[in-house]
């Protein structure tokens, strides 16, 4: 997984892009996607973004082990789907998702860039002042404009499943400080389970960056085996986000 992961652009019309772009429509029909009214059950939003020089993971909409989920099939492959929102840090409040994973990726290890991958990830893009960006992450931004249209955002928070980092634990990216990964599941002790999650996003943001979040932007699930050269399986569940109480 590199900087494309969280900043990409659509390429040319390709038979896996569609496929991952009719199985984004088909969940709008289906509880994959949320609960009528919370900010993403428009499904047919959901965006498959493949990453320059990467082949293309392969996304499709099944039932599978008693529910509705996206199938996520890597092979030496990496690419995401994603939808646009917009939270205001008022309106944040807990994200409940879902994911089944047959076997961890082999070598797999998110703190080491030539073994960054991950069968599942869940991605939250956070607005912020890119004032702040150190000079190394400034230049970072600015190529990731150049190559790919859209700046790095200014931050990013993953939640993942890990071979060997304990539960709770955060991995800062090797890449750059503005990506930083929440262990919520390590270890092979829950394979070939459906592993349902409810996390306080405002909470989970302030323990990786230390600061309050700023708006979140967009959210994504992203399935990666590049680096690895390996391939793998993974089923992803409902994503549901419950607003903040009002004060």
């Amino acid at each position: 997984m590199t900087l494309a992961s969280c900043t990409s652009l659509p390429q040319g019309e390709s038979p896996q892009v569609q496929e991952a772009t009719d199985a984004a429509v088909l969940i709008a029909r289906n509880p994959w996607s949320a609960a009528s009214g919370s900010p993403i059950a428009a499904a047919s939003d959901w965006v498959h973004f493949p990453l320059p020089g990467k082949s293309a993971t392969s996304y499709s909409y099944v039932h599978h082990d008693g529910r509705d989920s996206m199938a996520a099939q890597a092979d030496a492959s990496s690419s995401m789907l994603r939808r646009e929102l917009r939270l205001s840090p008022a309106e944040l409040g807990d994200l409940t998702f879902s994911w089944q994973v047959p076997e961890l990726i082999k070598d797999g290890d998110m703190a080491v860039p030539e073994f960054d991958d991950s069968p599942v990830r869940i991605l939250l893009i956070f607005e912020g002042d890119r004032t702040q960006f150190s000079a190394k992450n400034a230049l970072l931004s600015e190529l990731t404009h150049l190559v790919l249209g859209e700046p790095l955002p200014y931050a990013t928070l993953m939640y993942v499943w890990s071979n060997q980092q304990p539960e709770g634990s955060v991995i800062i990216s090797s890449h750059t400080d503005r990506i930083r990964s929440i262990v919520v599941e390590s270890g092979r002790k829950h394979l070939n389970q459906w592993r349902d999650y409810e996390r306080d996003i405002r909470a989970d943001y302030e323990k990786a960056y230390g600061e309050a979040p700023g708006a979140l932007l967009r959210v994504g699930i992203m399935t990666d085996s590049d680096n690895t050269r390996s391939q793998t399986t993974a089923w992803y569940g409902a994503l549901r986000f419950r607003s903040a109480p009002t004060p």
